[in-house]
This record gives structure tokens, C-alpha cells and sequence, in this order.
């Protein structure tokens, strides 16, 4: 195989076939291929696309670069959930321990942020002691012991996959629906799991701006799940202003210990039991969304899903006493700004993109996939879309450890907001339901 010919190939828009795709993939993986090559490769198919054969076959040889997690010997249904990332997005810390308490067993392998989406990686990594470094066989323990488990990518795990997204990021072709699919299916996949649920991002502050968009790569998830194997079901989710009222990594946490109490925001709520409801369904463990409701509000009000999470995190080296007051948790650096309303009526606007880069610009994100994240940078107390207000009331509340970056955020938060002297309804949330592929 002469690699040139492959890129010259899809370049022109033909399809590649399966031993195609399969060498390319095993040569970059084992350095006979060089980056400059393959980063040709993934913008020629950023341009002309690949017919679902294709991108199947990519998600295949992505899998086979590497080892794959051995989970079939714990005894509970194996169903994860996946993110396409947003602002203030923190589901998953929910999610997992929830999961757990119902009886799943959630195995996670979970990314860090970039740009102005953050990362489950680094809000965990913000509890003092959480390793996510662990290793496959502590992983599995982990899991079969607490039925829960978030850690990071190990060298050996879908290696094509972490070379292939590092080289996407700095050549713009981030945003390409097969590579996306292949993406996260090879990972998923390599976790040997009974179910996926995607929550399929749109909006200011996602990768998909437009639902159209969304819809496409929702589709193109179900149907390469469905030649691999694997049930998943996926829903659209609205991403124009941050989940929640928290965007940064402690903060964050502290977002989650609540909710965890009973006492999460609305919207955050509604997408955490809309997304679980999935994983419960495709599980067998019940028949409704009512059902599903019923059966997760038990572990909140009981306090067994913060239980549960206080054991996954103790589990990972964490220190879960560091969790006991959310209060401690999210004023843990030495500057803080509130910022206020400049005049009466109701938020009709709360951009997530401009939130994300005020948090890039606190600490609280990566401009590089080397910089260095602060812990307890990030913004709290956000005041949401149809939410009424007076002038001078606090509309959100900015951490940093430097009183510069404070400054150079402030403008950011400011402008994300609009406001109107009318009442708005807030818009919908949940978006759509892509419903489950049949493999």
C-alpha cells in the first residue's frame, strides 16, 4: 500500500475500502506512517466525507490499534453514557454513581477539556488525590466493586484514536462527523459494553451548532453502532447557554455534591434523569421513563448516590471528605468578582460560548492541550434564561487566583447576557429523542 494513493483517493471522493482504512490506521499507529500523512488523510476526509461502510471500517481498525477492557465476567448490565461536550456540562459525575445504585455497572472512560468545553477528567482531577490514571486491571476492580468507575485513556487503550484526535485538534478537522462516529465508537466498543447513550449536543457552546448537524452525527453513531453490535440509543440536547449554573472544575463538583443532595438545577436534572432513563431502558430495568424517574430518585433522596460517589472517589486515591461542603468546595481561590445586573426584567440570553471563554481565560480551560488547569478557577451562581432580575442583583460569581484574569473574563461574562423588560419562557432543553438502533 503506498499511502499517497489513499489520500489521492478520498481526496477525490472515492470510497476506501476495508484493507485500505485497516493499513492506513496500522501504519499510523505504528509510526510507518507518518502524522504529516495522515493529518492529509482526515482533511481530505473532513471535505468528502465516507459512506457508513467506511466509517465503520475506521471504527474497527481504531479498536483493533490497541487493547480493549475485558468486562464480561461482572455480572449487571455494562452501559455507559457519552457526551459530545459542552459548558458546564457535568452529567456524567451524576450519572455514574446514580447508575450504580440502579443496579448498572458504569464504566467510563472519560476525556479533558479543550478550548471552551470543559473535561470530566479535570473536574475529577480537581479532588485532591483522584488518580485517572488507572491502570486496566485496577479499572476493572474497581467497577466490579463499586459498580462505577471514571478514569482516563491507559497508552495501550484505542492508541490510534489518541494519536489521530491529537493531530485533528491542531489541523481543523475536529468537527467531521465520521471522525467523530469513529472517535468515540472505537473507545466505547473497546469497553465491552451491553449499551450506549449519547447525549448528541447543539448550540453556542457545542461542537454542533445546528441541530440539523447534530442529528446527522446522532444518526451516524446509531447506525455504526448497529454494524458493530452495540444498542445505542441517543438524544439531542440544547447547548446555547451552560448546564446548570456552573461552568470551571470545583465548582463544578461543588454543582454535583449538591445535586447529588437533591437540590440540583432544573436543567441539569432534566438532562441527567432524561439520560439515564436511556441507560435504565436499554439495560431491561424498566419499561417507562416514569418507571426510570421513580427508581432514580430513590438513591438522591436516600443520600446512596452521594454515598456511592464518595466510594468511587475514594476508590480512585481521592479525598472524600473534601466533598462534605459545597461551599468550601467552590470559593477555593483567593480572588472572587460578582458581577450584577445593569438594569431590570428577565435574562432572555446566556451565551455557553462567551461562558467557556471566560473560563478558559480564569484558569479553568486549556487554550493548548499543555496548559495547565486551575482546580478552583471557574464562575458559579449563573442566573438562566427566564429568570427575572434587578438591577445590581448578582448574575454570576467569577474564581480565579489572580486578579488579571478576572479582569480579562469579565467582559466575556458580561456580554454573554441579554436582557428584555418582557417575561421569556425558557426553551426547551431536551430537543430530541433519536429513539434505539436494532443491531
Amino acid at each position: 500500500m503506498v499511502p499517497q494513493w489513499i489520500i489521492e483517493k478520498k481526496r477525490d471522493g472515492a470510497p476506501l475500502t476495508h484493507d485500505e482504512i485497516q493499513a492506513f490506521v496500522s501504519g499510523f499507529t505504528q509510526g510507518t506512517i507518518p502524522d504529516y500523512q495522515m493529518a492529509a488523510l482526515a482533511m481530505a476526509i473532513f471535505f468528502q466525507g465516507m459512506t457508513p461502510p467506511e466509517v465503520s471500517a475506521l471504527t474497527r481498525a481504531m479498536l483493533e490499534s490497541g487493547d480493549s477492557i475485558d468486562l464480561r465476567l461482572i455480572n449487571r448490565p455494562r452501559i455507559d453514557k457519552h457526551s459530545t461536550g459542552g459548558v458546564g456540562d457535568k452529567v456524567s459525575l451524576i450519572l455514574a454513581p446514580l447508575m450504580a445504585c440502579c443496579g448498572l455497572a458504569v464504566p467510563m472512560v472519560g476525556g479533558r477539556g479543550l478550548g471552551i468545553t470543559g473535561g470530566t477528567l479535570d473536574k475529577l482531577e480537581s479532588i485532591p488525590g483522584y488518580r485517572t490514571d488507572l491502570t486496566t486491571e485496577e479499572f476493572v476492580h474497581v467497577i466490579g466493586d463499586c459498580g462505577c468507575s471514571i478514569t482516563g485513556q491507559t497508552p495501550r487503550f484505542c492508541p490510534a484514536d489518541r494519536k489521530l484526535y491529537a493531530l485533528r485538534d491542531v489541523t481543523g478537522t475536529v468537527p467531521s462527523i465520521p471522525l467523530i462516529t469513529a472517535s468515540i465508537l472505537s473507545k466505547k466498543l473497546a469497553e465491552s459494553l451491553t449499551g450506549l447513550v449519547i447525549d448528541v449536543k447543539c448550540g453556542t457552546g457545542a461542537f454542533m451548532r445546528h441541530r440539523k448537524d447534530a442529528e446527522l452525527l446522532a444518526r451516524s453513531l446509531m447506525a455504526v453502532g448497529r454494524d458493530m453490535g452495540l444498542p445505542v440509543s441517543a438524544l439531542i440536547t440544547r447547548m446555547d447557554e451552560p448546564l446548570g449554573r456552573s461552568a470551571g472544575n470545583r465548582p463544578e463538583i461543588a454543582e454535583v455534591v449538591r445535586a447529588m443532595r437533591g437540590d440540583g438545577p432544573d436543567d441539569l436534572m432534566t438532562v441527567t434523569f432524561a439520560l439515564g432513563a436511556r441507560m435504565l431502558r436499554l439495560a431491561g430495568r424498566v419499561q417507562s421513563d416514569a418507571e426510570a424517574r421513580l427508581l432514580m430518585e430513590e438513591p438522591i433522596h436516600s443520600g446512596a448516590a452521594e454515598s456511592r460517589f464518595h466510594d468511587m472517589v475514594r476508590r480512585h486515591g481521592g479525598d472524600a471528605s473534601f466533598l462534605a461542603d459545597p461551599d468550601h468546595i467552590e470559593s477555593t481561590s483567593i480572588h472572587s468578582v460578582q458581577v450584577a445586573a445593569p438594569s431590570d426584567g428577565w435574562v432572555s440570553r446566556l451565551n455557553a460560548e462567551d461562558i467557556g471563554r471566560a473560563c478558559v481565560l480564569l484558569g479553568a480551560g486549556r487554550a493548548k492541550t499543555d496548559d495547565t488547569v486551575d482546580p478552583s478557577a471557574g464562575i458559579t451562581h449563573l442566573l438562566k434564561v427566564g429568570e427575572s432580575v434587578r438591577r445590581g442583583q448578582p448574575i454570576a460569581r467569577l474564581y480565579a487566583n489572580s486578579p488579571a484574569r478576572i479582569e480579562a473574563a469579565l467582559s466575556f461574562v458580561e456580554k454573554a447576557y441579554s436582557f428584555t423588560d418582557c417575561p421569556v419562557t425558557p426553551p426547551p432543553i431536551l430537543l430530541a429523542d433519536m429513539g434505539v438502533n436494532q443491531p
